[in-house]
């Protein structure tokens, strides 16, 4: 038994290496980090029997069930594996001390379990096993708030029929206050959604949901300034949980002053004289409420009466409207807006305004389909015109976040009809040609390519309906 004993702390050292797949589509699993050393192993304190501390019998059953059990995993034969994984957990779930991917061996084969299971109840119990395996590891190795977001994890990404969208929620945030800014990276994107529906649907108060905003900025620019060994990861979640983060600035009275100062007034010190970053900046800090007198908020002004000056419109509703967009009040500026379109005879000036609303659902409230709307109403006010369209094609661009993880299949159909929207801008207005052919080039090398419809048997030119809010019928293209 003494090769096998051999044999046993081999294959752990090598398994550790297979710990911590990543994919495109979602941050799957946390990376374990073990040791590869394959000398003997000094046990740590573990309240969880070891190895060390089973009868000679027992050790050598546990450890050629170790083996065993691993070389099946590593086949893909996990229901034969299963049997030899119980009595090696069972035996010693605390193994030698340090190792701990039994129980991601554990979790991967009773997911598997639940995946093939016809049965509801079945299906519940193999999820309850699953999350007897996180309370077991936790009171072995602890690291509760990792357990935690793992535990949320897979209650949203492989459970979520069988789920508690509260439960899952508070998973997920306890895991994220515990460790701040410090917090894994595989709860940020899902915890972002989450956290963005939540406070749009008013189910969290601002209060709540700005602080654990916060604290996932705070994370995101702690991981990607710290990703030694996950920088893919922390990329993939660049792609997509600030975008979550950042259209909660649509909300009235959400971010404050420090939040909109430390992200805007970076960018106008960058571009000081780069007129509409200087008026992005001094509209967003006064959205945040910063006091006339904040030093940040005099230079930018300054720069923006020395750089952007432009004829005042005439006093009237328009000038009132902008007067009020100009402070940060989006909301107010819209309705000033609706009023002068209801009033005002000029077609060509409704289609304008009606239009200038869809901009502002789009880059200030972040409501795509509001202004997906109004650029609708828009091109129904002055026929030949491509612009409206220009516009409804970037929303759909700038879906990628929305309808999918920033990057991997649903992220990049997007693509597709936004394309057509350029295409058609052009086809019915020259003028916009330029424009459209831009934006064309620059997303044709986002959308998906051969092998990626291959996989999934689709074919390139047949017809595609796009869900997500877009719910279009495009066709299938390849970059």
């Amino acid at each position: 038994m003494k090769e096998i004993k051999v044999l046993v702390i081999v294959a752990m050292a090598f398994a550790l290496a297979s710990c911590g797949a990543k994919t495109a589509t979602a941050i799957v699993e946390e990376p374990v980090k073990e040791t590869t050393e394959v000398e003997e192993p000094i046990e740590l304190l573990t309240p969880c029997t070891t190895l060390s501390q089973l009868s000679s019998r027992d050790r050598d059953e546990a450890e050629t069930a170790f083996v065993l059990y691993r070389d099946l995993v590593k086949t893909g034969a996990l229901a034969h594996a299963l049997p030899l994984w119980k009595k090696a957990y069972s035996l010693a779930p605390g193994a030698n001390g340090r190792i701990q991917y039994h129980f991601d061996d554990g979790v991967k084969i009773y997911t598997d379990l639940f995946k093939n299971a016809i049965d509801k109840d079945q299906k519940q119990a193999f999820i309850d096993t699953v999350m007897m395996i996180y309370d077991k590891r936790s009171e072995c190795f602890g690291n509760e708030a990792t357990i935690k977001g793992r535990k949320a994890f897979d209650y949203y990404y492989n459970f979520f029929e069988y789920s508690d969208a509260d439960k899952t929620f508070n998973l997920f945030q306890e895991a994220v206050e515990d460790k701040g800014k410090k917090a894994d990276y595989f709860v940020i994107n899902p915890f972002s959604k989450l956290l963005h529906d939540r406070v749009v649907e008013g189910k969290i108060s601002k209060e709540e949901g700005v602080k654990l905003a916060i604290t996932l900025n705070s994370a995101i620019s702690h991981g990607l300034a710290n990703c030694a060994t996950k920088c893919d990861a922390w990329n993939i979640i660049a792609d997509y949980a600030p975008n979550r983060l950042e259209s909660l600035e649509g909300i009235d009275d959400f971010y404050d002053c420090d939040y909109y100062s430390n992200k805007y007034y970076t960018q106008f010190q960058e571009n000081p004289t780069d007129c509409e970053v200087i008026k992005l900046a001094y509209r967003r800090m006064l959205r945040g409420k910063c006091d006339i007198d904040d030093p940040r908020l005099v230079e930018v002004k300054a720069s923006k009466d020395k750089n952007c000056f432009t004829p005042p419109t005439p006093v009237g509703p328009l000038r009132q409207a902008f007067d009020i967009y100009s402070t940060g009040d989006y909301n107010g500026a819209i309705v000033l807006f609706k009023k002068f379109i209801a009033k005002t005879t000029d077609v060509e000036k409704k289609a304008k305004y009606t239009l200038l609303i869809a901009k502002i659902y789009y880059g200030d409230i972040k409501n795509f389909v509001s202004a997906r709307k109004y650029a609708r109403e828009a091109a129904k006010l002055k026929s030949s015109w491509g612009e409206p369209y220009i516009l409804i094609g970037k929303l759909y661009a700038s879906s990628g976040p929305l309808c999918g993880p920033g990057r991997g299949w649903d992220s990049q159909i997007v693509t597709w009809p936004a394309i057509d929207k350029f295409q058609y801008a052009k086809k019915i207005d020259p003028s916009v040609a330029g424009e459209a052919n831009k934006w064309i080039n620059t997303y044709s090398q986002y959308m998906p390519n051969r092998e990626d419809i291959f996989q999934r048997s689709i074919k390139e030119g047949s017809s595609f309906k796009v869900r997500c809010w877009i719910n279009e019928n495009t066709t299938v293209r390849v970059k």
